[in-house]
């Protein structure tokens, strides 16, 4: 779809006072690591579509900070911010 043809009216135009606020944030870095996963396990996040070891990771996360009381870390407000409402 061009440009052209994105609707934009229920979206607030950014003025400069938005970008005086803002700060740069870079993604977390991922370390590569061999996993043994059930095929099953595989296969069904795979049909998820793209991103299917993004969400793996999420899931992984979740448990983390549920096991460490942490359920609201920095890094996980930050991913969620992107995130759209349904």
């Amino acid at each position: 779809m061009p440009d052209s043809e994105i609707n934009l009216s229920e979206s607030a135009e950014l003025d400069q006072s938005f970008f005086e606020n803002a700060t740069l944030r870079m993604p977390q870095s991922k370390k590569p690591v061999s996993i043994r996963l059930d095929e099953d396990v595989i296969d069904w996040y795979k049909k998820q579509g793209s991103g299917y070891q993004t969400r793996m990771n999420a899931v992984l996360r979740m448990y983390m900070n549920t096991k460490t009381g942490n359920a609201k870390s920095p890094a996980s407000r930050r991913r969620m911010r992107g995130r759209k409402k349904s």
